[in-house]
């Protein structure tokens, strides 16, 4: 056979021949026989799609309206920024250095009712405590206590079971001033979620603020916070009857009869509200501005009060509380700490012994 037919047979034989089949891959025993094509194509249909933010937000709605029991999720807030003053002169800082490192002697503390320590101890309201004591939740030195007991700083006490310990006065109390802004609540529980005062505000190291007073979530200006019980009965109480003072814009304007009507009292639904002073400050176009000083602290009660006249308060602000007022460098959403010796004349004016300094005056 020449060359030239050899090849061309050689040809026809690749040609005819049938092809290779390629040998199985080799796969660990008892593993899935898919390629890596299959594998994922299995996943792309086993894995749900990434939904977008707003679907899901949407999703979580729908499922809060269905749920009567689902809370709203709580805001993010942003903290509240601290004013800077200028350091005191040398004379007073070395006081407040001294009133700082004061420390009572507990030896010879006097005892105290059981709900109002409980209370200064961060376990609940002081009205909370009673209704506990009254079911016999609390317990002094293993005895199921009764409403009026006392205690002092040797006792044990136990609420539901766990020992509470107890914290005494025994060093100046800390006063913040806070500059509130409107759309902000007093209040650590809300079941809507709303932006509360305390989630702005530094944390007391063992202990915690407690407001003087409340302002609605409409109302703004001073709030004045501390970390003493006593000191916030002694502002709030009715029988003490300390000024709160406010800056008030109403729609209309206030005749001089009903300023003097307002200043003898008038007769609301929860009882009889007076003005102790009420002066006009001023104002453009249907909108008036008024400083106004009550004595007492009930809901709503300036707004009340100009509702009353057949007038609607559009803006209301607390500008001053008994011997505290808003200070001028302080911007809406920052707060202020008083110093040792701003808290001390804060007690004096109370009637409140300093620390270390024997028994209240009388």
């Amino acid at each position: 056979m020449s060359k030239k037919n050899q090849r061309a047979y050689l040809d026809d034989i690749s040609a005819n021949k049938p092809a290779r089949k390629s040998p199985p891959s080799r796969q660990a025993k008892g593993s899935l026989k898919t390629s890596k094509a299959s594998f994922s194509e299995a996943k792309t249909k086993t894995t749900p799609q990434r939904q977008p933010e707003n679907e899901r937000n949407a999703f979580r709605q729908s499922q809060n309206e269905r749920s009567p029991n689902a809370q709203p999720a709580k805001q993010r807030v942003t903290k509240a920024k601290k004013l800077i003053v200028r350091a005191p002169n040398q004379k007073i800082q070395q006081r407040a250095d001294f009133l700082k490192e004061q420390r009572a002697d507990l030896s010879r503390q006097e005892p105290e009712r059981l709900q109002k320590i409980l209370a200064a101890s961060g376990v609940g309201s002081r009205r909370q405590m009673e209704e506990w004591i009254g079911n016999g939740w609390v317990q002094v030195n293993g005895k199921t206590a009764q409403l009026g007991d006392k205690v002092s700083p040797d006792d044990q006490v136990t609420v539901k079971g766990s020992a509470i310990k107890l914290k005494w006065a025994d060093r100046l109390p800390r006063i913040i001033l806070y500059y509130k802004q409107e759309g902000e609540i007093v209040s650590r529980d809300d079941p809507q979620g709303r932006v509360s005062v305390f989630d702005r505000l530094p944390q007391a190291a063992s202990s915690r603020w407690v407001a003087i007073g409340r302002l609605d979530i409409n109302t703004s200006g001073l709030l004045i916070l501390t970390t003493s019980g006593e000191l916030v009965q002694r502002f709030a109480h009715p029988k003490f009857e300390v000024q709160r003072e406010y800056a008030v814009r109403v729609l209309g304007e206030v005749s001089r009869e009903q300023m003097q009507q307002l200043t003898q009292g008038i007769m609301l639904e929860d009882g009889l509200a007076q003005v102790e002073r009420i002066s006009e400050q001023g104002g453009e176009g249907a909108n008036k501005w008024y400083n106004v000083v009550i004595k007492e602290g009930r809901n709503r009660e300036v707004r009340r009060i100009f509702e009353h006249i057949g007038l609607t308060v559009s803006r209301l602000v607390r500008v001053g509380f008994g011997p505290i007022g808003l200070p001028n460098r302080l911007k809406r959403g920052q707060f202020y700490e008083l110093n040792p010796a701003e808290v001390a004349a804060i007690l004096k004016w109370a009637d409140m012994a300093l620390p270390n300094s024997g028994k209240r005056r009388r």
